[in-house]
């Protein structure tokens, strides 16, 4: 198998089906460490699968492919893959009967994996721990229930029916995005609140979990209370609290860089830097090529200690 030494921590897109002149260009960076997809790059199974092997054909060692592919509103493949209900629904069954909430929890984790294996996908962005205070319209349906026990126990589940397909898993968006109300794509979204009351309920499952969680993405939200950068730019919550309190081993991977909240941070250079800085393993620049060109002409990184291991982890087996 080939190793990751040698992927940087950008992870960019590109821009159709096919790979452009511009997409080899830029994936040949050696600051690239992978790929993220979208709906804009798939049409049917076969093509992205031939768009798979092509990202790979660019480079060796092989970049990391991924894709955001919950169900319910965020999944990018649709035509020829299983359609996945929201995770609410998941959390719907555990009122019902626990016990089948499971089963089915570890039954999609299975089909989501087996499926995106098959094509060449190496993660999906999945699941979402975020409580479901009914407050946040940009989670909404995409989290397991409000209780952050049933989320901890149908992460698991789910996490297991990956597992058993060869898939890793990706927890996010750390250390909550459910109770704040604002969209991190379009504002910054504030939580007012203690990180005691943070960490003992909406933090909990990802201390729980432990090494059930391979990677984790931390949110573009501010809890002024605890620091002023939001948690992915935050070495409070990403050091402290996510390693060392919590004790997560993972792969640490930012929300794209792209975004609004993101912006506090500064330019992209300065945020790509921030959250590296930060603790993050990998950085996301998504639908703006420009800037993944501006960050990779400017960033300065030396791989830290482990991260080409931490990287492998996440590899489809």
């Amino acid at each position: 198998m080939k190793r990751s030494a040698g992927l940087g921590p950008v992870v960019v897109d590109v821009a159709g089906t096919r790979l452009g002149d511009e997409d080899r260009r830029r994936l040949a960076h050696p600051l690239v460490g992978g790929v993220v997809l979208f709906a804009r790059n798939f049409s049917s199974r076969r093509q992205v699968s031939a768009l798979c092997r092509e990202i790979r054909g660019v480079r060796d060692p092989q970049l990391l492919i991924f894709v955001d592919h919950e169900g319910g509103r965020v999944q990018r493949f649709r035509k020829g893959f299983t359609a996945i209900e929201p995770m609410r629904t998941l959390g719907e069954q555990w009122d019902l009967d626990p016990l089948a909430a499971c089963r089915q929890a570890t039954e999609v984790g299975q089909t989501i994996g087996r499926e995106l294996r098959a094509v060449g996908v190496d993660m999906s962005f999945t699941p979402v721990l975020d409580l479901d205070y009914g407050a946040s319209s940009v989670i909404g349906d995409r989290a397991f229930h409000h209780d952050p026990r049933v989320v901890a126990l149908l992460t698991r589940c789910l996490n297991h029916g990956l597992l058993l397909s060869g898939m890793a898993n990706c927890g996010k968006h750390f250390p909550g995005h459910g109770y704040a109300r604002a969209d991190s794509h379009h504002e910054v979204p504030i939580d007012e609140r203690g990180l005691e009351t943070i960490v003992g309920r909406d933090a909990a499952p990802y201390g729980w979990l432990g090494d059930a969680l391979a990677a984790v993405m931390p949110a573009h939200v501010v809890y002024p209370q605890v620091d002023d950068a939001p948690a992915g730019f935050s070495r409070i919550w990403l050091q402290q609290v996510l390693r060392e309190r919590l004790g997560f081993r993972g792969v640490v991977i930012s929300d794209d860089l792209t975004m609004a909240a993101a912006a506090l941070a500064g330019d992209m250079l300065a945020r790509g830097r921030a959250a590296l800085a930060a603790g993050c393993d990998l950085v996301l620049v998504c639908n703006q090529p420009q800037l993944a060109d501006e960050l990779l002409a400017g960033l300065r990184w030396r791989a830290p200690r482990g991260f080409a291991a931490r990287l492998e982890a996440l590899r489809a087996r």
